[in-house]
């Protein structure tokens, strides 16, 4: 497994991409040779340099037109059809890059023939991984412990992720564990003692013992874990574990003490010092390259309906200190005067036909960028909420409080990787990305949360 951001994903998937890149770099090589005949020499960097420049290119294309999100292209017309849109995409940002710096043009024919290369090259390659995928190879075998929510759970994104890299191999519950043979394999291996835990697990060839047993006062199986653990079995506790596979929280399953003894929530002062300047770079720098937009979106605003042109409103930040956030007006002036402070829903009957634009890119957010050069939010962090709101979600949710130990963000973690949500269970599962990202916030996950986030704004996805 490799660690990236904080999360484990299987060698095979960094093989795959690497695999892809490759495959797309020998296509133009190919193309160049077909092209150039006797011209092409095998050492001339220059076409070294031009090939990565298109394979870089067209994996960033690739990763915009969610081609490596296999849940998303699992039939073949799909793949096809998106793979066009990434050559298409891939050729729109190849063409200001040549015509800016003309060193890099690598040929109109030797790039239409790549582009043959590349969308047979990538299609085999993809067939093939499949074909791994579906057959479990490489997998690592587990055998999860326990049959409460935590482990259905775990259970549940084995079995709907074909490249998460896991596999279970057997399944040792109790009382509940018909249940929970629903989301796995129907030949999984099932048990309800603990008694030959460490021979199992060697007869089966298991790598992780994965420990999701909820009640652990009377019957827990120590001595049969610690047995495991000297035979060189990697034993890993259910919430950690369902952590490394999702890249977020599961609060309801959680102890204080779990909290308390992982690793995380590192706060050093270098690390906020370098924060903060990123975010005073980034905030001025969108300012000045976005002012024609944000003026038009001003006076559309205006045009559109009565009203201010900025909406401001208290939010609290960091360690509960109350500010004032500005955003570009969506709904309509006084949107609250008779209901009273309420969820935001996703088709809201208060929005502007301006405000259904611009909340769907995320426009309505670019006025926060002040709030972050005052430094009263950073531009990525958990969404900063209403005091209204803060006292309900404490009261409802575990944890909530954790949230406020750092500043709220423009964008976060939670809003790449969760759709739009206007209810207390919404803001529970948001929560766990949130937690997730206070626990292991870093600049290089920061740039993954900002890359998500032009990704949504580009093409409108989520909220």
């Amino acid at each position: 497994m490799l660690r990236i951001l904080k999360q484990y994903y299987p060698v095979r998937n960094a093989a795959f991409v690497v695999g892809e890149g490759t495959f797309i770099f020998i296509a133009v090589v190919i193309a160049s040779w077909i092209v150039l005949g006797n011209d092409f020499i095998v050492t001339d960097w220059s076409i070294v340099f031009k090939s990565l420049l298109i394979v870089s290119i067209c994996q960033l294309s690739l990763y915009y037109n969610d081609l490596y999100d296999l849940k998303i292209t699992d039939t073949t017309s799909e793949l096809f059809i998106r793979l066009l849109q990434a050559i298409g995409t891939s050729a729109i940002l190849l063409a200001p890059i040549y015509y800016w710096f003309p060193v890099c043009v690598i040929g109109k024919w030797i790039f239409n023939v790549s582009i043959f290369f590349v969308i047979m090259f990538i299609v085999i390659w993809r067939m093939a991984y499949m074909q791994i995928l579906n057959r479990g190879l490489f997998d690592q075998k587990i055998i999860l412990l326990g049959s409460g929510e935590l482990a259905k759970k775990i259970a549940q994104e084995i079995d709907g992720k074909k490249d998460c890299g896991y596999q279970v191999a057997a399944l040792i519950g109790d009382e509940k564990k018909r249940d929970l043979q629903l989301v796995i394999d129907p030949d999984t291996n099932c048990k309800s003692a603990y008694g030959d835990l460490c021979i199992q697990a060697k007869a089966l060839g298991v790598d992780k013992v994965i420990v999701a047993i909820k009640e652990r006062r009377s019957g827990f199986p120590t001595r049969q874990l610690l047995d495991c653990r000297v035979d060189g079995i990697d034993v890993i506790e259910g919430s950690t574990f369902y952590e490394m596979l999702t890249g977020k929280f599961m609060v309801d399953q959680i102890n204080p003490s779990w909290l308390i003894f992982s690793e995380g929530f590192r706060k050093s002062w270098s690390k906020r010092v370098l924060k903060r300047t990123i975010d005073i770079f980034f905030s001025l720098f969108m300012l000045i390259l976005l002012a024609p937009i944000l003026i038009l979106v001003a006076i559309l605003i205006k045009l559109d309906s009565k009203g201010p042109v900025f909406f401001s409103q208290e939010r609290v930040g960091e360690n509960r200190r109350l500010f004032i956030v500005h955003k570009f007006r969506s709904m309509v002036q006084n949107a609250e005067m008779e209901s009273g402070p309420v969820w935001a829903e996703a088709d809201d009957c208060r929005v502007t036909r301006v405000g259904k634009y611009i909340r769907k890119l995320r426009i309505d957010e670019f006025p926060q960028l002040f709030n972050v050069i005052k430094g009263e939010m950073s531009f990525v962090g958990p969404r900063p909420e209403r005091e209204f709101f803060v006292e309900e979600l404490e009261a409802a949710i575990p944890y909530y409080g954790e949230r406020f130990s750092v500043k709220p963000g423009i964008t976060g973690w939670a809003q790449v990787c969760y759709p739009y949500g206007a209810s207390i269970e919404d803001a529970k599962e948001k929560l766990n990305y949130d937690l997730f990202y206070i626990k292991n916030m870093s600049i290089l996950m920061d740039l993954m949360v900002i890359m998500k986030t032009v990704k949504t704004v580009l093409f409108g996805e989520g909220r």
